[in-house]
């Protein structure tokens, strides 16, 4: 059996936890631990994304907000 513990929240955060539920029966450690793979997934697609905008800064792959105005006619 796994190790259990008992955490204080807030009336209104475990409220919000029992909406992200996706089923009734769903316990909160479920929810929370769903909640912490998808911000795993998020932060590590968000390190590619700043590492391909970095590559594309070296290899001048870019357009300065001086030059995007004068595109735009501002």
């Amino acid at each position: 059996m796994a190790e259990t513990t008992t955490i204080q929240v807030k009336q209104s955060t475990k409220e919000a936890l029992e909406r992200m539920k996706i089923f009734s029966r769903e316990t909160y450690n479920d929810v929370l631990e769903r909640l912490m793979e998808e911000v795993q997934e998020i932060n590590e697609e968000t390190k590619k994304e700043i590492e391909c905008a970095r590559q594309e800064i070296e290899e001048g792959k870019y357009v300065t907000h001086e030059d995007l105005k004068k595109e735009m006619g501002f």
